[in-house]
């Protein structure tokens, strides 16, 4: 199968060690429900291959997609991969699309490297940021000026992601030499080992300084306080885009036609998570699916008359 040779070639070892945690659930199956929109879709059981990194916002809007082209008929594959064969895999065809690309800072080296090789189908969200993070209890440190001199309440430690993602090189690059924060080792793991770092600190209300960023579920779940960045070391507000490989459109009008419609605020961002991450944590589809039937107007204002018949 062709999607298996994809799965193989582009899931790497780091991939492998940040979906041990989220596999089950990031690629569960129908979620339980029942579909009920047309018996044969639109699709006409065309196959798409969507990649996706163990990111909860990509976890969100990828399992929201995914079910929402199944109902139309089409066949979807997730491929969890890391960032770099990501953007790798799309570039020479071998997946189909990325509904999480952040720019101009982020992904931005990625951007510059394949992105004459890529099709933008759309932009759904315009308000991302990078952040460093403390829970709200850190008292002292208000802003990453704040944390020069302060290494050993921390550990020495700046708890980052994977070493891939733009959040740890931006952090690595610009933060830490523009303020001086050499005396912190950054560490690179990934993203479920540093969530678990957060949460069992602030169990202990210990200090913690973690790369995060907005939106994140993590926000609803704890009281956290990004710091301040007043020499924007961190980047400015980005956009959250979708891509496709080189011919996407053509072979998939209607399919980017829906993307060029989609749009989350904030708000909704925040909804789709917790439905996907919290209260399905197992099984995203599902949490999908409740979001979906609790906003029958999102369908309606990506899809247009295509959206007709879709319940959920």
């Amino acid at each position: 199968m062709r999607n298996a040779i994809r799965s193989r070639r582009f899931l790497t070892a780091g991939a492998v060690a940040a979906s041990v945690t989220l596999l089950a659930g990031a690629c569960g199956g129908g979620g339980g429900g029942v579909a009920t929109g047309p018996e044969e879709g639109d699709g006409g059981g065309k196959e798409i291959s969507i990649a996706m990194i163990p990111w909860d916002e990509d976890i969100a809007i990828t399992n929201l997609w995914k079910v929402i082209l199944e109902e139309k008929g089409y066949t979807v594959t997730v491929e969890e991969v890391d960032v770099a064969p990501t953007f790798e895999g799309v570039a020479n065809g071998d997946i189909d699309m990325f509904m999480d690309v952040w720019l101009p800072t982020t992904h931005g080296k990625y951007w510059d490297q394949y992105g004459d090789k890529l099709e933008k189908l759309g932009v759904w969200n315009e308000n991302a940021s990078l952040e460093l993070t403390v829970p709200e209890y850190v008292e002292d440190v208000d802003s990453i000026e704040d944390l020069k001199g302060k290494e050993e309440m921390f550990g020495e430690r700046i708890v980052g992601i994977e070493a891939g993602s733009g959040l740890v090189q931006q952090t690595e690059n610009e933060a830490i030499p523009t303020y001086g924060l050499e005396g912190y080792e950054l560490v690179k793991s990934s993203t479920p080992a540093m969530l678990e770092e957060l949460e069992t600190a602030i169990k202990d209300e210990e200090p913690v300084l973690v790369t995060l960023w907005r939106p994140h579920i993590a926000y609803s779940k704890y009281e956290l306080k990004d710091l301040e960045d007043p020499e924007g070391a961190m980047g400015e507000a980005e956009t959250m885009n979708i891509i496709g490989r080189d011919g996407f459109s053509e072979e998939f009008p209607e399919v980017t036609e829906w993307m060029k419609n989609f749009k989350l605020d904030d708000g909704q961002i925040q909804e789709l998570e917790t439905a996907t991450r919290i209260d399905h944590e197992d099984d995203p589809e599902a949490g999908a699916r409740a979001w979906l039937k609790e906003n029958p107007e999102f369908l309606e204002a990506s899809m247009g008359e295509d959206a007709e018949g879709l319940k959920f």
